[in-house]
């Protein structure tokens, strides 16, 4: 080996090894945003509200707002994204009382007045601890969960190991370790990744009706990676295309909203899909 190629392979292995250490030791800061409130923040909607906070055995805490509407359907169970808190988020409670549903979301660890080591597990066990809490207020068949974009994994897990009535996937990834390969190709996440969330897997494991709705436009988390989802379990699992939609303005469009409506509150429908029929031959009312 030439002399001179000693020294460029030392200092490239060098910043490969650093690359490495930077990577698993900020990729919370990359993965997550959170917005932190103090305890003594005060939530506003204009629509009725509880504030409830879940302590957990490890000593972290779980903020969560529970939005109550008269003779409600049942609640959806909404598991965010990956910024800011849910005092934002509780905007899209309307999209769901509005449909006859009571709605929940809480905060992950580091998030608004949530507190504690966030770690994937943690996240599992948080989500199932207030799920558990949720059968205490309705029957498991008037539970439907929802997951956004990084808490379409979290919500698929919590799923695979209860009965609800169905699953609601807004934007999700196939697994975040194949997401997150398609942009660190270069490392070796098997080990460095702290956060694996398999959809995959956790879709195989599923029991109830699934509903994937995917903007065939979306740059952040391709269309294609719901697709591969809907190949996991094709008997379970319906895609539904918002045609042009990206991945942060599917409220936007009608059909997010017409195809909603129609999940949540035709029961002939949700059978008809239920029962496999390609939401493609089905008319939005």
């Amino acid at each position: 080996m030439p002399t001179i190629l000693l020294p460029i392979l030392v200092w490239t292995a060098a910043i490969y090894i650093l690359l490495w250490g930077v990577f698993y030791l900020m990729q919370d800061y990359f993965f997550f945003r959170p917005e932190i409130l103090p305890s003594s923040f005060e939530y506003r909607y204009p629509f009725p509200f509880e504030e409830v906070n879940f302590d957990m055995e490890d000593g972290g805490q779980i903020n969560g707002i529970h939005f109550r509407v008269p003779n409600s359907k049942g609640v959806v169970f909404y598991f965010k994204g990956n910024s800011k808190s849910i005092k934002g988020w509780g905007k899209f409670a309307r999209d769901f009382i509005s449909k006859g549903y009571d709605f929940f979301l809480m905060d992950y660890r580091g998030f608004g007045k949530s507190m504690g080591k966030r770690t994937e597990n943690a996240l599992y066990n948080d989500g199932q601890f207030v799920y558990k809490w949720l059968t205490t207020q309705y029957p498991e068949d008037r539970i439907i969960i929802y997951g956004r974009s990084l808490g379409s994994g979290i919500a698929a897990r919590i799923a695979s190991w209860n009965r609800p009535k169905m699953l609601l996937l807004d934007s999700p990834y196939y697994s975040f370790i194949y997401h997150i390969h398609r942009y660190a190709f270069l490392l070796p996440l098997k080990w460095l990744l702290k956060y694996k969330i398999r959809t995959n897997i956790y879709l195989k494991k599923i029991s109830c009706p699934v509903f994937i709705l995917h903007g065939d436009r979306d740059r952040l988390i391709p269309y294609k990676q719901s697709e591969m989802l809907q190949r996991v379990n094709p008997g379970m699992v319906h895609l539904i295309t918002i045609e042009g939609g990206g991945h942060n303005n599917l409220p936007g469009f009608p059909e997010y909203h017409e195809w909603l409506y129609d999940i949540l509150n035709d029961e002939e429908l949700f059978n008809r899909l239920a029962k496999g029929e390609d939401p493609k031959t089905l008319l939005v009312a």
